[in-house]
């Protein structure tokens, strides 16, 4: 298919970009990677009237550490997050996450911020912005907003953007050092979509789990937090039992699509062992990490 005619600017600036895009009357889009943007207009699923390119814009390409937050700008690579040394110290569960991204054209091109956009319930970077309590900053001629991540994907390819609204940061909690975390992705192939992933994140302190975390994708309409699970964990010690009861747990939390990829049934089934290997590894990690801080 070939796309419907548009016209094009390449914005010097975020004030040029959002005027550009306040003009077309929301059919305008923002194009900084184009990997999910490009296939959907040429297949005319999509019809802009114009690409605001923001590639030129200085600032909007880099991975900052502010305080106890990570701050990464729309036009930031998949690649670069997965090779940042930022990333690696301070949020190394994303750094896992990352291999999981696509395949590595994709992942040349593609931004973390436009997947976040692009709120598909199977991608990890909008569950990784919600696991780390995320913030998205959206700007329009009407000056800056700050989205918290749980607001912002109200559902599968949907976000709170305004028409007139793109994103030039987001920022996500770095993980303190004491904090164990892990990742499990099952998909049919390498870089497909996932059937089903779990996130989690927690400390061990004296024995027990704290400050967990626990995130979904593949499995929703939205990329999910479970506090639910998260309070079956803190405060417990982790074990054979308890992963059990997570199991189950989930199999009555979770509601997914059955599809030509998988069923419902087979979902949830998944997502229960794969919570039980991240489980097991983030408390591995935990114990390893308060055993470092007592040497």
């Amino acid at each position: 298919m070939k796309p419907a005619q548009f016209d094009y600017l390449a914005a010097s600036t975020i004030a040029e970009a959002a005027e550009a895009l306040a003009a077309a009357g929301g059919e305008g889009k923002i194009i900084a990677g184009g990997q999910s943007l490009m296939p959907m207009i040429n297949f005319r699923l999509v019809k802009p009237t114009i690409l605001v390119d923001i590639n030129r814009i200085a600032g909007l390409d880099r991975i900052e550490l502010r305080g106890a937050r990570l701050r990464i700008g729309a036009t930031v690579r998949h690649h670069m997050t997965a090779t940042d040394v930022l990333v690696q110290q301070h949020a190394p569960i994303v750094h896992d996450a990352m291999h999981h991204v696509a395949h590595m054209t994709v992942r040349n091109r593609g931004t973390f911020c436009g997947s976040v956009c692009h709120a598909d319930p199977a991608a990890e970077m909008p569950m990784m912005t919600l696991l780390l309590n995320g913030t998205i900053t959206a700007c329009s001629i009407r000056g800056e907003r700050q989205i918290p991540a749980p607001e912002f994907f109200i559902g599968s390819l949907m976000n709170a953007l305004e028409p007139d609204e793109f994103v030039t940061a987001i920022e996500i909690d770095t993980l303190p050092p004491d904090t164990g975390w892990g990742f499990e992705e099952f998909s049919k192939r390498h870089g497909d979509f996932a059937l089903a992933c779990v996130a989690t994140t927690m400390r061990s302190v004296d024995g027990v789990a704290r400050d967990v975390r626990f995130g979904m994708m593949g499995v929703g309409e939205t990329p999910l937090r479970l506090a639910e699970i998260e309070q079956l964990l803190d405060g417990k010690t982790i074990s054979d039992d308890l992963i059990a009861d997570i199991a189950e747990a989930l199999g009555g939390l979770l509601h997914p699509n059955t599809d030509i990829h998988a069923s419902a049934d087979y979902r949830r089934h998944l997502a229960g062992v794969l919570a039980g290997r991240a489980i097991r590894s983030a408390w591995k990690r935990a114990n390893l990490q308060e055993g470092k801080a007592d040497d």
